[in-house]
C-alpha cells in the first residue's frame, strides 16, 4: 500500500460506504486468488487495494497493453500499482487482429472486452488463479450503451464494487481513504472511443489521436478529448476549462500540431466535452478504461460522421 494509506473503516467513511467496502473485501478473501483487470483508474484501483487487503501476494493487477491504450496511462497503472504494493502484470494484445473490433460497428467495445478479458484469463490460469475481477461499479449498468458489460457476464468476470452496491462517489471516497493518487482522476476511456462509428479503427488514426491529446495535456488541461472525424479533428474541452481553449496561443499551437499530424480540419467544440459524443445515441462512457471497467464510450453514429465530411469537404 501507499506508505500513507489509511485501512478502510478507520473512521473517513461515512458508515455505509465503510460497510460496503468491507463487504467487497470480504468477498474477496473468501477466493483461494485473484487477477484485477487493472487500468489504474479509479474503480480498478480501488477493486486492486482490497484485493491487496483481503488476499496479499494472492492478489495480482494485470494491465493489457494494446493500440488503444494511451501510453501515458500505462505509465500511470505502474504508479498506481507501486502505490498498492499489489503484484502488477502487463500482457500485449491487439485489437486490431479482430476484424470485427476494426469495423467499428455499435459492438465494438463488446469485442474489445472479450479479447481483452480472455487474455487476462490466459495469465490468471498460468498463475493459477480462477477469478478475473473487474472495476464496474453500481453506476455502470445504468449508463447507457454499455456493450462491454455484455462481455463481462458472459465470461463470469466478478465485479466486487457492483455487487457490493459502490457507487462512482464511494468508490472515489474509499479511494481516498485508502490515500490513492486516482482518487479524483477522470474517467478515460480507450483510444477507439475517439472514433466514430462506421469509420474504421486503425493503428494511424489511433496514434494521431493519442498524440493530439497529449498537447491538451501538456496544456494542463484535465477534461478533454480529440474525436478523430476522418480528417477532422473536434477537440472536446471541459466546460470549467473551456475558457482557456480560448487563448489564442493555445489555439495556434494546437491547429499547428494537429495539422502537422495529418488532420486536414481542427476544431474546437463549443458545447465542451462531454461522455459519449461520438456513441449510438449520444450515450456512454465508461468509468474507467478497458481494462478495469467497461472498456470505452462508445461510437458516433456513421450518419454523424458522414454528415462532418459533406460539411467541411477534403
Amino acid at each position: 500500500m501507499s506508505q500513507n494509506a489509511r485501512p478502510v473503516g478507520d473512521g473517513s467513511l461515512g458508515p455505509e460506504t465503510a460497510s460496503k467496502a468491507a463487504s467487497a473485501r470480504g468477498a474477496l478473501a473468501e477466493r483461494d486468488g485473484v487477477l484485477v483487470a487493472f487500468s489504474g483508474g479509479v474503480d480498478s484501483a480501488v477493486v486492486a487495494a482490497l484485493a491487496r487487503d483481503a488476499l496479499g501476494g494472492d492478489a495480482v493487477a494485470c494491465t493489457a497493453r494494446s493500440e488503444t491504450l494511451p501510453a501515458a496511462e500505462l505509465d500511470d497503472a505502474r504508479r498506481v500499482a507501486g502505490e498498492i504494493g499489489i503484484d502488477h502484470e502487463t500482457v500485449a494484445f491487439s485489437e486490431l487482429d479482430d476484424p470485427n473490433f476494426v469495423a467499428n460497428d455499435g459492438d465494438r467495445c463488446y469485442h474489445c472486452r472479450t479479447m481483452r478479458l480472455g487474455k487476462m484469463y490466459e495469465t490468471a490460469k498460468e498463475r493459477g488463479i480462477d477469478t478475473v475481477c473487474d472495476g464496474t461499479n453500481a453506476d455502470d449498468p445504468g449508463e447507457g450503451h454499455r456493450p462491454g458489460l455484455r462481455a463481462v457476464e458472459e465470461l463470469d468476470v466478478f465485479s466486487p464494487l457492483l455487487d457490493a452496491g459502490i457507487a462512482k462517489e464511494e468508490v472515489r471516497a474509499i479511494a481516498d481513504a485508502y490515500d490513492l493518487s486516482v482518487a479524483d482522476k477522470p474517467s478515460m476511456a480507450c483510444l477507439s472511443s475517439r472514433i466514430p462509428t462506421g469509420l474504421e479503427v486503425t493503428e494511424e488514426r489511433l496514434t494521431r489521436v493519442e498524440k493530439a491529446e497529449r498537447v491538451l495535456r501538456e496544456w494542463g488541461f484535465e477534461g478533454f478529448r480529440v474525436r478523430d472525424h476522418d480528417g477532422l479533428a473536434r477537440v472536446e474541452i471541459a466546460p470549467d476549462e473551456l475558457e482557456r481553449a480560448l487563448d489564442p496561443a493555445f489555439a495556434d499551437a494546437v491547429h499547428e500540431h494537429l495539422t502537422d499530424l495529418g488532420f486536414e480540419y481542427v476544431t474546437l467544440d463549443m458545447a465542451g466535452y462531454r461522455t459519449g459524443s461520438v456513441s449510438p445515441g449520444g450515450e456512454g462512457e465508461p468509468a474507467d478504461d478497458a481494462n478495469g471497467a467497461d472498456g470505452a464510450d462508445g461510437s458516433e453514429s456513421a450518419a454523424a460522421g458522414g454528415d462532418l465530411g459533406r460539411q467541411y469537404p477534403r
